[in-house]
């Protein structure tokens, strides 16, 4: 649940734009800021000693990343990569624990927002546990879909490439391509113009 831009601009938040793979934060950044997102698409990653990608999450529109750590006083565990051109609001830790004093009440969206954020890793956990390629690709599509109003067969589009939900779920591309296709023979995705339908 966002806050309100208008509440968030008057705390003293900034708008920062980032370009397609611009970092928003590294990991091992110390945590100074909240971040909502107005428009774009940014991934929280982490990436291997060899270079292998793992995407913890993407977000979009409305979002927002980094509160949790404020309250720790940690060092991000990951990276925060602009996947699209972005516009995000920038609000520095001081002001932010200023506005939830001010308005209390923003505690609860506060609250939800880092709900959802953790009952989205208890699902991923679960289904990348899987050994079955198709249970982690269920696992992202099935939350995914979750949000949604229409339930029905294919009527959900994936916003995600196939490289992307390799790296989400933790199996390389190929093994993604082959087994959405196995899974379009078994009717539980459509595939129009390359897009995957669930």
């Amino acid at each position: 649940m966002a806050i309100s831009e208008r509440i968030l601009n008057s705390a003293g938040a900034e708008v920062k734009e980032y370009s397609p793979g611009e970092f928003i934060f590294h990991e091992g950044n110390v945590a100074l800021y909240y971040y909502q997102i107005i428009k774009g698409e940014i991934k929280l990653n982490n990436s291997s000693e060899d270079g292998k990608e793992f995407i913890q999450n993407i977000l979009s529109d409305g979002q927002s990343f980094g509160d949790s750590l404020l309250f720790l006083e940690k060092s991000y565990p990951m990276d925060a990569i602009a996947l699209t051109s972005c516009t995000v609001l920038r609000l520095c830790k001081r002001n932010f624990f200023s506005m939830l004093h001010f308005y209390p009440h923003l505690y609860f969206n506060i609250c939800k927002s880092m709900s959802g954020h953790l009952y989205y890793q208890y699902i991923m956990m679960q289904k990348n546990s899987s050994l079955h390629p198709a249970e982690r690709l269920m696992g992202v599509m099935l939350y995914l879909k979750s949000f949604q109003k229409n339930r029905a067969p294919f009527s959900f589009k994936v916003p995600f490439t196939r490289q992307q939900l390799a790296n989400l779920t933790g199996i390389c591309v190929e093994t993604a391509i082959r087994t959405i296709k196995m899974m379009e023979k078994d009717s539980i995705v459509k595939i129009k113009d390359r897009k995957i339908f669930f």
